[in-house]
């Protein structure tokens, strides 16, 4: 999974520190003053104050929301009358660190303090600033003062082109063009009450209690409701992430699902932060009407196919509760109806993510496979090599691998001794076939391209309907995507670093795939598992290149083409790919986990049914 999606929100510095030296995103004080402004003239046509390390006095505005928790508390002002500038927000964050300010909603007041911008989760991340005023004074003038009205979210205020191209560099300075741009246009409301009416939900509540709602409901709707991410040119600008301002034990934060919908009205100032871009922070939440689809469950194979799943069993560990194990076996049985060959991401050591130098994952294959068997399923055997210690990325301490899961009764595993966690298995020729060096063994494990990465595992199969024909299975986990800067990043477009080693390691497979097709042009292959890369990305072009892979969900239909919902968005990291002499096939991507606030795992399994 992408390691991004884990990081969470920062520290605020304190006032005391932003007047100091101001490191770690905030610009350095100026002495020079702007008395007398409006918050339009702070905020500015970019997305940089033009006050920026300026002290500004007796600023007029209406306190519109107050967050009194966590140690970046503040409140949001605006000013009630704008000026005509679309470009110019007319709202901004006064910041009081720890300290509860004390204004109530509804204040009119000046207020006076120095312009910053604040960046979250540190400058270098790539995100964009918050504009901020810090260490404030403030007068009261008149309690009770009518809000500004919220804009109000929809499809005609959020342009459908998502950000002006600078080349990979900085759109800062750019002047605003909020009727062109999505990015633009919600920078331009930063601050400022906002609203969005009956609004689908296209991304699950999470353990944070945050979740993400569209503006525009009937751009790239999926088949059960969420926004497909269907390629880099669109990233979906009508989502929008929600967090409550309300207090839960006034107004509990509401657990909702992809497919769900927010009734009414959700409405409060516009935030950012760089863990989910511009964000409602919600003072009236609309009410969850549940419209959750039902989970997938997917056909049983037939006695002459062979299925091949792959799922991402997020860092499971022995000291994992027993109901994940219970929910991952019943999900293996009853969703997809037992597949002969599973293809297993993150398995971890029998230690977790303790770091003792175990490697040995036997006790968590055990204890799955015995949650399977208790659930009715079949008695899975499995196969894995252990990695070396610490080596393979992932959770530290985890060890996280790759591994087979196979059903005896159906399937046949060619165990071929020789496989370990440096030795590079090679492609072999067994009296005029295709063979294996070793069986399971991983393909070139010692190559720069797996460094801090899973490396791959192949193993050989046979469905004992079919024992002359061999099924090559490779099952993979590609390095993630940590490092690259957000779709909401100040750079546009934004730099996807870490595909340059998933690039590698496509490679790499490909070559190995190659291999086995020259010495049998018709040998049968799949490629499966978590890849952390999309359909139309480099790392798959890389990896279908030659014609000698074809990409199974490419084969759907495009609003049923995801195994993965992050931001709110709905995308394909997971596959199934099969060699051209596999043209008898079935796929189904068994919707059960990533469209959920309730999840076993944050990746939806798939199965790909296939006659050799």
């Amino acid at each position: 999974m992408p390691s991004r999606r884990t990081l969470r929100r920062p520290v605020v510095l304190s006032a005391v520190a932003a007047c100091a030296a101001l490191t770690g995103g905030l610009l350095s004080v100026q002495s020079a003053s702007a008395a007398g402004t409006r918050i339009h003239d702070i905020q500015g046509r970019t997305r940089i104050s033009p006050l920026a390390g300026k002290q500004v006095s007796d600023v007029p505005g209406t306190v519109t929301a107050i967050r009194a928790f966590g140690s970046s508390r503040g409140f949001w002002v605006q000013d009630p009358h704008p000026d005509d500038d679309p470009a110019t927000s007319e709202a901004i964050f006064v910041f009081t660190g720890k300290e509860t300010p004390s204004v109530a909603v509804g204040d009119a007041l000046t207020f006076s303090g120095t312009v910053t911008e604040y960046y979250p989760g540190g400058k270098d991340a790539g995100g964009q600033s918050v504009t901020e005023v810090t260490g404030a004074t403030w007068k009261v003038t008149a309690s009770n003062q009518p809000l500004p009205a919220p804009v109000k979210l929809n499809a005609s205020a959020i342009p459908a082109a998502y950000a002006p191209d600078a080349g990979g560099q900085s759109i800062e300075a750019r002047t605003l063009q909020p009727t062109k741009y999505a990015l633009d246009r919600l920078e331009s409301l930063e601050g400022m009450r906002v609203a969005v009416a009956d609004a689908p939900v296209v991304g699950p509540t999470n353990t944070h209690n945050e979740l993400w709602v569209t503006a525009t409901p009937q751009h790239h709707r999926t088949a059960r409701g969420g926004t497909l991410y269907g390629s880099y040119a669109d990233p979906n600008g009508g989502r929008i992430k929600v967090q409550s301002l309300i207090p839960f034990s006034q107004r509990p934060f509401p657990v909702a699902n992809v497919g769900d919908r927010l009734n009414g009205t959700t409405a409060g100032p516009l935030d950012y932060d760089n863990f989910g871009g511009y964000t409602v922070q919600a003072t009236e939440l609309g009410t969850l009407a549940a419209h959750t689809p039902a989970p997938e469950v997917t056909r049983k194979q037939k006695s002459g196919e062979l299925a091949v799943a792959t799922y991402n069993v997020e860092n499971l560990a022995p000291d994992n509760p027993q109901t994940k194990f219970d929910r991952l076996a019943k999900g293996l049985v009853h969703n997809l109806a037992a597949p002969d060959v599973v293809a297993l991401e993150e398995v971890q050591d029998d230690s977790g993510a303790t770091d003792d130098g175990t490697v040995a994952a036997g006790a968590t294959l055990k204890k799955l496979t015995d949650a399977i068997k208790a659930a009715g399923g079949p008695a899975y055997e499995w196969r894995a090599i252990d990695p070396q210690n610490d080596q393979d990325g992932g959770q530290p301490g985890g060890n996280i691998r790759v591994a087979f899961l196979f059903n005896p009764q159906r399937v046949a595993f060619t165990d071929v001794p020789g496989g370990d966690a440096t030795t590079p298995v090679k492609v072999v020729d067994d009296h005029g076939r295709a063979g294996l060096s070793a069986s399971p063994g991983r393909i070139a494990p010692t190559d720069a391209a797996w460094k801090a990465s899973r490396k791959p595992l192949v193993g050989e199969f046979a469905l004992r309907s079919a024992p002359d024909r061999r099924v090559f299975v490779i099952a993979n986990h590609f390095n993630s995507k940590g490092g690259d800067q957000g779709l909401d990043s100040r750079f546009q477009p934004p730099a996807r670093t870490s595909e340059t080693q998933r690039t590698a390691q496509a490679k790499l497979v490909n070559a190995f795939v190659k291999d086995l097709l020259a010495k049998d042009p018709k040998a049968d292959v799949v490629v499966a598992g978590d890849l952390n890369d999309y359909q139309f990305s480099p790392a798959l072009k890389t990896l279908t290149s030659g014609g000698v892979l074809t990409d199974q969900v490419t084969k759907l239909p495009a609003a049923e083409r995801y195994s993965y919902v992050y931001q709110g968005n709905s995308q394909v990291l997971d596959h199934l790919l099969t060699s051209k002499a596999l043209t008898r096939t079935d796929y189904d991507v068994v919707h059960i986990n990533a469209e959920y606030a309730d999840q076993t795992s944050d990746h939806d399994p798939q199965v790909l049914r296939l006659t050799p």
